[in-house]
């Protein structure tokens, strides 16, 4: 019998644009991550440690767009 397993490590998703935005991500998330130094995804895909002040970047386009598209269907 064959033993398969789950990889699930956490692999980054960018090429290096991702840096120079903020991206969203739900903010309980964002508080472990920074507290405890754990991963997280944003809505575009980007998964990363945060440990920076995000007021300081731009919001990422793909973030905003996802977000905004989340929001008119809770509207309907």
């Amino acid at each position: 019998m064959e033993d398969t397993r789950l990889d699930d490590r956490t692999q980054t998703t960018d090429n290096g644009d991702h840096e120079r935005l903020s991206h969203y991500v739900p903010k309980e998330k964002l508080m472990e991550g920074m507290i405890n130094g754990t991963p997280v995804v944003a809505l575009c895909g980007k998964v990363w440690i945060p440990s920076r002040d995000p007021e300081k970047f731009p919001v990422c386009p793909e973030c905003k767009e996802i977000w905004e598209s989340m929001r008119e269907a809770d509207d309907e």
